[in-house]
C-alpha cells in the first residue's frame, strides 16, 4: 500500500486552486491514491441589503441554493480530469478551515493540497487565513505555495530535486524522512539546508573570529550527518547564514528545486512558527509543510 493513499484537495474554483488541483492529481496518479475534492460553502449570515429582501428569501434558502450551485460546479471540476485517478467530490457548509481539517482527520487523509489563497491579491504579504489555520491544525502534511496557479498540466509535472530545510530540532527527523521518501519515490535528488543566524558570526559592526564561523558550520554538518544516518538519507548539505526565508529561497532557486519540504511545528526555524510561514511565502516552488 502506498504511503500516500488519500489526498484531500480543497476547491475554491480559482486559478490558484486549479494549479493546486493539478499537483494533487499528479500525486494521486503517481501513488494510485484516492483524491477527495472538497468545496466548503460558508453559511449565509442573513444580512440583507434591503428590508424587503428578507420577505422573499431566508439565509437558509440562500445557503441551500449556493450548495446546489457548487455541487453542479464541482461535478465538472476539473474540466479535464486525470482518467487514472479515483475522485470523490463533496460539498459541505461551515467554516472553511474547520471543515478542511475535519474532513482530513475523519477521512484519514495523508496529505492536503491547497493554494495559499482562494482569491485576493495579497499573497506577497501574508498567507490566506484559511490556509494559515489549516497549516496550524491539520493532522497531516499540507502541500501549498504562492505560485501554484503557474503549475503545468498534471502530466507535465516532474520532481527532479527536493530541498529539505531542517532546524535540527527533534522534529527534523520526521521532516527529513518525509522528504527522503518522496525524493526516493520520484527518483529525485535530495538537498538538505540548514540556516545559521548571523548572530553567530556578527553582532552589530563586530565580527567574531572566522574560526568560530567554521566551527559553527562544521558542528551543523556533523549534526546533519547524524540526522541523515538515522533517517537513511544521503542528501547534499548546504549551510547558510542569515534569515531563513531569504536563505532558503536562494538555495531553492539556485538548486532549481521542484519541492521544498519544511516543518510546521511550534519550534520551527529559529524557534518561531512564523518563520515557517515566511519560508513558505518566499518559496519559488511548492512547499510541503510536515
Amino acid at each position: 500500500m502506498a504511503w500516500l493513499s488519500k489526498i484531500l484537495a480543497p476547491v475554491a474554483f480559482s486559478p490558484r486552486c486549479q494549479g493546486a488541483t493539478q499537483y494533487a492529481e499528479t500525486l494521486a496518479c503517481h501513488f494510485q491514491a484516492e483524491l477527495d475534492l472538497l468545496h466548503v460553502v460558508p453559511p449565509h449570515l442573513g444580512v440583507f441589503t434591503a428590508p424587503e429582501a428578507g420577505a422573499y428569501t431566508t439565509a437558509a434558502e440562500i445557503t441551500e441554493e449556493r450548495v446546489a450551485q457548487s455541487t453542479k460546479q464541482l461535478a465538472r471540476y476539473p474540466q479535464e480530469p486525470c482518467p487514472q485517478v479515483a475522485v470523490r467530490r463533496e460539498v459541505v457548509t461551515g467554516d472553511p478551515a474547520h471543515e478542511i481539517v475535519r474532513c482530513a482527520r475523519d477521512g484519514g487523509c495523508d496529505l492536503i493540497v491547497m493554494a495559499t489563497h482562494g482569491y485576493g491579491p495579497f499573497r506577497r504579504f501574508l498567507l490566506g487565513s484559511v490556509t494559515a489555520k489549516v497549516l496550524h491544525d491539520a493532522p497531516c502534511p499540507v502541500w501549498t505555495g504562492p505560485h501554484l496557479e503557474q503549475a503545468p498540466e498534471y502530466d507535465s509535472i516532474h520532481f527532479q530535486r527536493v530541498l529539505c530545510a531542517v532546524d535540527l530540532s527533534h522534529a527534523s527527523s520526521t521532516v527529513l524522512q518525509w522528504a527522503g521518501r518522496f525524493a526516493s519515490d520520484f527518483g529525485a535528488k535530495l538537498d538538505v539546508v540548514h540556516v545559521l543566524p548571523h548572530s553567530l558570526v556578527q553582532v552589530g559592526g563586530m565580527y567574531f573570529d572566522p574560526e568560530w564561523r567554521e566551527r559553527a558550520v562544521q558542528a551543523a554538518r556533523e549534526q546533519i550527518g547524524r540526522l541523515q544516518q538515522g533517517c537513511g538519507t544521503a542528501g547534499e548539505v548546504w549551510i547558510e547564514f542569515g534569515e531563513p526565508p531569504a536563505a532558503v529561497r536562494e538555495i531553492a532557486a539556485s538548486r532549481k528545486a521542484d519541492l521544498l519540504v519544511i516543518g510546521r511545528g511550534r519550534e520551527g526555524l529559529h524557534g518561531l512558527r512564523t518563520m515557517a510561514y515566511g519560508i513558505l511565502r518566499e518559496s519559488p516552488c511548492p512547499v510541503a509543510a510536515i
